[in-house]
């Protein structure tokens, strides 16, 4: 397992853009595929985007294809999740997460398939 440290969250307004950062731990954090996933007030986990460990590979869920960005520096064991566009239904408390895989190409939406999480960073938006 990695230990997984998100940041860059906080207040911002509709059609803002935040980035925000995991960093993890480890020195296999390449070989780590990574996925981010939200859980707004009230609501189940759901899942955001996701990249392999090769970097080729992604996959965004619908509501965020077009507006979102998930990219990984494995010089740096970090990951990013650029957004663009932001509407008050991206507001959520944002989670960061890492599964192993030998796969370059793997990339995983399912939240049970993850192994390591992090705290979760707050993303607010406002009308």
């Amino acid at each position: 397992q990695v230990q997984l440290v998100e940041s860059g969250g906080g207040l911002v307004q509709a059609g803002g853009s935040l980035r925000l950062s995991c960093a993890a731990s480890g020195r296999t954090f390449s070989t780590y595929a990574m996925g981010w996933f939200r859980q707004p007030p009230g609501k189940e986990r759901e899942f955001v985007a996701a990249i392999s460990w090769s970097e080729r590979n992604t996959e965004y869920a619908d509501s965020v294809k077009g507006r979102f960005t998930i990219s990984r520096d494995n010089a740096k064991n970090t990951v990013y999740l650029q957004m663009n566009s932001l509407k008050p239904e991206d507001a959520a408390v944002y989670y960061c997460a890492a599964v192993f895989s030998r796969r370059s190409w793997y990339v995983e939406p399912r939240p049970s398939e993850y192994d390591s999480w992090g705290q979760g960073t707050q993303v607010t938006v406002s009308s």
